[in-house]
């Protein structure tokens, strides 16, 4: 793995972008041969640094179209956004949903479930 895109729409998810820029996660992967971070933070707070020790980080909040990140990716970690788990999909990325659990009473949570379901994608919360 070389590059990992994390997307998390037109939102801010603070919470998702702290986990996978946090040291911990960076060394996990790391360890499995990611070199690249590719930060999509929204409307977001948290603004990462660009980059760290060995380590390649891109941050912006919003482009025209995510297609070329998406494409560049060998992993996409994104949030449970309808349009961003379709597009991910149709570029056959394997993807990692994490579920924004303080939006809209948990609704990305039934989009998850169904997409692992039908064996699309791995999912999980920010806590686990």
């Amino acid at each position: 793995m070389k590059s990992v895109f994390v997307t998390v729409g037109t939102t801010s998810f603070d919470e998702l972008i702290a986990a996978v820029s946090s040291p911990a996660a960076e060394q996990v992967l790391r360890s499995r041969g990611c070199r690249q971070l590719v930060l999509q933070i929204g409307r977001g707070a948290l603004q990462p640094p660009l980059s760290a020790a060995a380590f390649v980080r891109e941050v912006f909040r919003f482009k025209e179209s995510l297609a070329e990140d998406l494409r560049s990716a060998d992993l996409v970690i994104s949030h449970a956004g309808a349009g961003s788990c379709l597009e991910t999909l149709e570029e056959g990325k394997p993807l990692l949903v994490v579920i924004n659990e303080k939006l809209m009473n948990n609704h990305q949570l039934e989009l998850a479930r169904q997409l692992h379901k039908d064996g699309h994608v791995l999912y999980c919360n920010c806590r686990y």
